[in-house]
């Protein structure tokens, strides 16, 4: 097995530099929409912060670098303080997923400027130069890749609550409950390539779109 080129070290590190972007910011909106809505449990769990610390599951870090494919600690979240319980576990579930689709737009419109200030073919040489484009590049799709995750209707995904809410409540709790197993789901369908097969289509659509959109492709 050869090296790694000099492509490949600053693909993983621009990965790495933009999951210590995006995770805080997710789990972080999580939090502020709980706290807004009368919960405070995040919060004063110390998880309102984009310190990456307080956020990161490193083994599932890694896989997002890696494989595309991670997680950060859960958001703990206690519904008894919301004045509507279903709506706002909803709210506060979309907080991140949502998050991640802005974000997505403004790393392309970052991408979009820079291009246009510093031509691909004046600057290419330059190893920060690549460095900061493939930073970019790498923004929009693992925030897409991270919005639409989540949006997968798998507890404990978020997804799942926004399922929930309209659900019957015997229905939501015996769907929700199913979060034990969630995790060996998610795995599963990895490995076999079920979630790829749905997941990738919705990704690199998003972010070809979003490209598109810029004048990028």
């Amino acid at each position: 097995m050869g090296l790694l080129s000099t492509t490949q070290i600053l693909s993983y590190l621009a990965r790495a530099l933009v999951m210590l972007i995006v995770i805080p910011v997710h789990e972080a909106a999580h939090a502020f929409v709980s706290a807004k809505l009368g919960d405070t449990t995040a919060k004063d769990a110390g998880r309102l912060t984009l310190n990456p610390l307080a956020h990161f599951d490193p083994i599932g870090a890694l896989c997002m670098i890696v494989a595309g494919f991670g997680w950060a600690k859960p958001v703990p979240v206690n519904a008894r303080y919301f004045r509507h319980p279903a709506k706002d576990m909803m709210l506060v579930a979309l907080a991140g997923p949502l998050t991640n689709f802005l974000l997505a737009v403004l790393f392309g419109v970052t991408l979009r400027l820079v291009l246009a200030f510093f031509p691909f073919d004046v600057w290419q040489q330059h190893n920060f130069y690549i460095f900061a484009l493939s930073s970019l590049q790498a923004g929009v799709v693992i925030n897409f890749g991270l919005g639409w995750l989540n949006l997968v209707p798998i507890p404990p995904l978020d997804g799942s609550k926004v399922v929930a809410y309209f659900l019957p409540g015997e229905t939501a709790w015996r769907y929700l409950s199913m979060e034990r197993y969630g995790f060996i789901i998610l795995l599963l369908l990895l490995f076999t390539g079920a979630l790829g097969y749905v997941l990738g289509p919705l990704v690199s659509g998003s972010a070809r779109g979003l490209l598109s959109l810029l004048g990028l492709l």
